[in-house]
C-alpha cells in the first residue's frame, strides 16, 4: 500500500496529505485512530476520521475513497479525459 499512497500523494500533492505512522513506534497514534489491523488507511478531513479502509486494497477503490473529500481546484486526469 505504501508505493500506492506514494503515487497518490505525488499526484494529488495540491489537495492531499499523505503521512504513514508505524503503530510499532507510535502505538499512542495506532490507538488514537483504532488501527487494528495493518495495513489501516484512515482518512482524516478537519480533524475527524471520514473514511478508513483496512487491509489490502486496489488503488481504484482508494482513489474513490478520497476523491469526494478532496478540495475542488484542480481536476483528475480521469475526471478531465471525460
Amino acid at each position: 500500500m505504501d508505493s500506492l499512497l506514494d503515487h497518490l500523494a505525488r499526484k494529488e500533492r495540491d489537495r492531499l496529505r499523505v503521512l504513514s505512522v508505524d503503530v510499532d513506534e507510535d502505538p499512542a497514534t495506532a490507538r488514537r485512530f483504532r488501527v487494528r489491523k495493518v495495513p489501516t488507511l484512515v482518512l482524516v478531513k478537519d480533524k475527524r476520521t471520514v473514511a478508513r479502509v483496512e487491509g489490502r486494497a486496489r488503488a481504484t477503490d482508494i482513489e474513490g475513497l478520497v476523491e469526494p473529500y478532496l478540495p475542488a481546484g484542480r481536476e483528475s486526469k480521469s475526471a478531465r479525459s471525460q
